[in-house]
């Protein structure tokens, strides 16, 4: 499952261009859909991301925080060279761990509090909080070490870690675009064969590995670089549309069949999840080739000026997707407060229902609070609509 964007800081600093929404609405969209995911058993989740592709919000929200770093501390790097810039990436990374840091806090509150006056201790079994209430004194470093994530709680880490390499990446952009995907698909290769990953909880690794995730970070660093320049890497011709579409189509074909088959317990799995590679945690070739595609289609397909970014619902997600960092721990809480209450109230469809939309509203709600406070009081204008004149087409990754 982000999942964080680019700092405001880094936001103001690639003022200089007008904003591509699309990112913004994607993003919002994501987390969303991360929200909704994380909710068990949500029959929701049925219309999100995951049930109609081989890849779900997680490689949605890590794409375009890599596209949207690469543009924008690019453009910083231009024009107040990679020092400042490097410190500016790296104050986001510690404002990234706090966040961390203070989630994981209300998360174990809320975990605590319910098992003790409730007298339910599943929610420690189910969330896999086990080791912190049982030697909270080792923990708490392995927690401020990254190395303990429970449920819900690991993606911030990976941004952390593709953000602390990211100067280095930057630099090698900034050369040539070779020198930065290459080295990645070598480190990609090594996780895949060698199984390597960052030191996690009893000898576990990261749910995400950062080894094998820093490719879909790279990949989109490289177009959202090449944008921040006022170049398109994408090649030009409607065979690029025609594949993308035929990948995106074949991978919502074997996905529908086995949402299908978990669904109603009938009908054929083409390719059987057991023969398909879609594990999550070492990012299977599939998932990235999959990601790429609906990309390439949201690139070529959904004009920067596209008329849903601007009316009031598309305008609410955009909001969302402009306070990622905020929505997307918010939603985390919320997550966590809704298995709480299915689990003691049951997982009746209404419920799932009420908690879903809740949960959705109070994002907005935060997303709308964010905005009004960065806009010294008022809310931001909504745009009536994009002018063509203001953008540069519809070129470009998302």
């Amino acid at each position: 499952m982000s999942a964080s964007a680019s700092s405001s800081t880094a936001t103001r600093s690639g003022a200089s261009q007008p904003r591509d929404y699309r990112l913004d609405f994607f993003r919002g969209l994501s987390l969303f859909f991360i929200f909704i995911d994380h909710i068990p058993a949500n029959p929701v989740s049925y219309f999100t991301l995951k049930s109609f592709a081989l890849n779900d919000a997680a490689e949605v929200f890590i794409f375009i925080s890599g596209y949207t770093a690469a543009m924008v501390y690019g453009r910083a790097v231009g024009r107040d060279g990679i020092l400042l810039t490097t410190a500016r990436i790296y104050r986001r990374v510690w404002t990234l761990y706090v966040a961390h840091l203070c989630m994981f806090m209300i998360y174990m509150a809320e975990i605590a509090y319910t098992a003790r006056h409730f007298n339910n201790p599943l929610f420690i079994e189910d969330l896999g909080v086990g080791d912190f209430i049982t030697r909270p004194d080792e923990t708490i470093v392995k927690v401020l070490l990254l190395q303990y994530q429970p449920t819900f709680l690991d993606i911030l880490p990976l941004y952390m870690a593709l953000l602390a390499i990211f100067p280095l990446l930057l630099l090698a952009l900034r050369r040539h675009v070779l020198l930065a995907l290459v080295p990645s698909m070598l480190i990609y290769a090594a996780a895949q064969i060698w199984q390597i990953n960052m030191p996690g909880n009893e000898g576990e690794g990261w749910y995400f590995n950062p080894f094998a995730w820093q490719l879909l970070f790279t990949i989109a660093a490289a177009f959202g670089y090449a944008s921040g320049q006022g170049r398109d890497m994408l090649p030009s011709g409607r065979w690029l549309v025609v594949l993308a579409a035929l990948i995106a189509a074949a991978g919502m074909l074997i996905q529908l069949s086995w949402t299908s088959h978990d669904l109603l317990g009938m009908g054929p799995q083409i390719l059987r999840r057991t023969l398909w590679p879609v594990d999550k945690t070492s990012l299977p070739l599939v998932r990235i080739g999959n990601v790429l595609a609906l990309a390439v289609l949201v690139a070529r397909l959904v004009p920067r000026n596209a008329g849903f970014l601007t009316r009031p619902a598309g305008w609410l997600v955009v909001l969302c997707g402009q306070h990622s960092l905020e929505v997307f721990a918010l939603s985390i809480l919320l997550a966590v407060l809704g298995n709480i209450v299915l689990t003691l109230a049951g997982r009746s469809l209404g419920l799932h229902l009420v908690i879903t939309a809740c949960g959705m509203l109070i994002m907005i709600g935060l997303a709308l609070l964010m905005s009004w406070f960065a806009g010294g009081g008022r809310l931001p204008a909504r745009p009536v609509a994009l002018a063509v004149a203001r953008t540069d087409g519809a070129g470009g990754a998302p």
